[in-house]
């Protein structure tokens, strides 16, 4: 892969990407398309695709794949503030696309990303596709499973139903299927998180563990491993350790949180390009 970038501190003009208009189910969205080889699907956290987020997708796309980054909320490209990104957060909570406080629910919106999978799949062939989701959308990538096209499922400290800790945000039946697709087709579901996460505990691992059973492999790391000095949304609305491989992740050799990045690139080369993993 190309040398890691500096931390990034202002605004990313994403211009090293395509930026796509898609329609699916009648819905268009604007996607950031780079790479080639078999595709991943990069789902923002909140407050949107921070640089932070720019530059995970980027290591994805220099570990040989192609990346699709949808814009499901905030504005593209920005540094995430305080302010600006709570404003962000606040409008996702009450939209008919994201049932962020729902527990045992699938958001709508997972209906258009099985469309977006679907489609990566058909332009980039391979045998299937990987999708992360991260935070608001970490469970998303769970809900995905439905659409057989994705093999290589990330959940990275997925938050949401946000009012029930204990709780996981996909339907029982969907839960079902996905755990039935996962034993008949020998796959796995990662999921990573820090110990001090108040958005994602121990009980939600918990719950997915029970629904998922062993196919679902828990990366628990220390909140001491976290980047101190993350952007303003992080360090006064999160307040705390909680984006493994974004904005708290520290990009330098021995770091955890850069372990947990390799892992995940690993995972993608196992299922994606059938080969050892990078």
């Amino acid at each position: 892969m190309t040398p890691s970038a500096p931390e990034p501190t202002a605004d990313d003009p994403l211009d090293d990407f395509e930026r796509r208009a898609i329609t699916l189910q009648s819905t268009p969205r604007a996607v950031y398309v780079a790479g080639r080889g078999p595709a991943v699907i990069v789902m923002a956290e909140m407050p949107g695709i921070s640089p932070h987020v720019a530059r995970f997708a980027r290591w994805v796309r220099d570990a040989g794949f192609t990346v699709y980054l949808p814009s499901l909320f905030g504005r593209d490209g920005a540094y995430p503030q305080a302010e600006a990104g709570l404003a962000v957060m606040k409008k996702a909570c009450v939209s008919a696309e994201f049932r962020a406080f729902a527990a045992n629910a699938s958001s709508p919106v997972t209906q258009w990303l099985r469309a977006l999978a679907s489609l990566a799949h058909q332009e980039c062939g391979g045998p299937g596709v990987g999708a992360i989701g991260m935070c608001f959308t970490g469970n998303f990538a769970l809900s995905m499973m439905l659409e057989p096209a994705v093999l290589a499922p990330v959940l990275c400290q997925p938050s949401l139903p946000l009012e029930h800790p204990e709780a996981i945000q996909i339907a029982p039946e969907e839960a079902a299927a996905v755990k039935e697709r996962l034993e008949r087709e020998d796959l796995t579901v990662l999921a990573y998180r820090f110990d001090g996460d108040r958005f994602c505990t121990a009980q939600r691992f918990a719950a997915y563990a029970e629904a998922l059973g062993p196919r679902f492999h828990p990366r628990v790391l220390p909140s001491s491993a976290a980047n101190p000095r993350p952007p303003p949304f992080f360090e006064r609305i999160v307040c705390g350790a909680h984006s493994v491989v974004t904005a708290h992740l520290i990009d330098a050799a021995g770091e955890p949180t850069l372990a947990a990045r390799d892992e995940i690139l690993s995972f993608f080369a196992r299922r994606l390009r059938q080969e050892a993993a990078v």
